[in-house]
């Protein structure tokens, strides 16, 4: 009997466990998932109001200066889509761990309108950069860009 209870309560915690486990996995992928489409419908869609719903209202923005709530970051990301045509936002790699999101990305695009109050050169950019987000419940809380900014400014023509 003793024997049988230790095989049942074996079974349950590994059960468990391994339900766990693939819950984690799921959100994991989930998060991947979400934050892979925001990217698609806000840059290469120009769908700057679907920032409403991925964001959580204080969404935190790690830049310089830092960039805080929900309405300044989505008026952050506003000027990339005013300011580029033929944008194009490739996802090259992306992964998730927990409640983290990581992306390798290229941003293609051809500086036509203001962007941050830089009127259009008719420049194109094609800029590499990597993303960290954390999304809790869905909502995006938290991003940091890493790209280079001078190769960026140089190839719209700011720099030299």
């Amino acid at each position: 009997m003793k024997k049988l209870l230790s095989v049942i309560f074996l079974s349950t915690m590994l059960f468990a466990c391994n339900n766990e486990a693939a819950k984690k996995e799921q959100l994991e992928n989930d998060n991947v998932k979400f934050y892979d489409n925001v990217w698609d419908v806000v840059i290469n869609k120009g769908n700057v109001n679907f920032l409403d719903t991925a964001y959580a209202a204080d969404v935190v923005l790690h830049t310089v200066p830092e960039i805080k709530g929900k309405d300044s970051v989505k008026a952050y990301y506003a000027n990339y889509v005013t300011g580029f045509s033929n944008r194009e936002f490739i996802i090259k790699e992306i992964f998730g761990k927990g409640n983290k999101v990581v992306k390798y990305w290229q941003f293609k695009g051809t500086h036509t309108g203001p962007f941050f109050g830089i009127p259009a050169t008719g420049k194109t950019v094609d800029v590499i950069g990597c993303t960290i987000a954390t999304v809790v419940d869905g909502k995006i809380t938290e991003e940091q860009d890493f790209f280079d900014n001078y190769e960026f400014l140089k190839q719209i023509g700011i720099l030299q």
